[in-house]
């Protein structure tokens, strides 16, 4: 239980590190909703300003979606995420009895992503979406996002490392200029 609660602290404290250290951070406006229902509003006032081009991110990089792969460090090192960036998840199909096949998790909350517990989970793809161009999940609210493998009753996501959680923050709105 402590090291549970430890563990949870030590991610909330990561996880509140990296908004504060992201240079786009406005306090006060960020808030998805806002965004949406204003953002017409500042493209019709502001119709010469440079559009900005979500990123779309290969998770694990040129290691992909695998085992054995720590991807809450690379979530950390490639951070931070921006909202409508697009994560595309690309893992390998299965091939006969002895392959190891992988799919993806949306996990409600941090308890449940410590403990890789799926029992909450949303299966986002299957163990042959992420073949070819790989399955892409759009970070499309300014919320905390907790992915997981789901194979084997969290085995992957426990003892493979397969999970990674990441907040989006807002892009910054480009100055005006006079």
């Amino acid at each position: 239980m402590a090291k549970g609660l430890i563990l949870g602290l030590i991610l909330l404290a990561s996880m509140l590190a990296g908004c504060m250290a992201n240079r786009d951070w406005r306090l006060g406006f960020n808030y998805t909703d806002w965004l949406q229902k204003h953002r017409n509003w500042y493209d019709q006032h502001h119709p010469n300003k440079t559009q900005q081009v979500s990123n779309k991110i290969i998770v694990g990089g040129s290691q992909h979606w695998r085992f054995n792969f720590t991807y809450t460090d690379w979530a950390f090192k490639h951070g931070p995420f921006y909202l409508n960036d697009v994560l595309v998840f690309k893992y390998d199909p299965p091939v006969g009895k002895d392959s190891h096949p992988h799919s993806v998790y949306q996990l409600p909350d941090l308890r449940s992503f410590i403990k890789c517990d799926l029992s909450n989970a949303k299966k986002l793809a299957n163990a042959t979406q992420g073949v070819g161009n790989g399955f892409e999940v759009v970070l499309d609210k300014w919320q905390p996002y907790y992915f997981a493998c789901g194979e084997s009753n969290g085995f992957h996501c426990d003892v493979g490392r397969m999970k990674f959680f990441v907040m989006p923050m807002l892009r910054a709105w480009p100055s005006r200029r006079t």
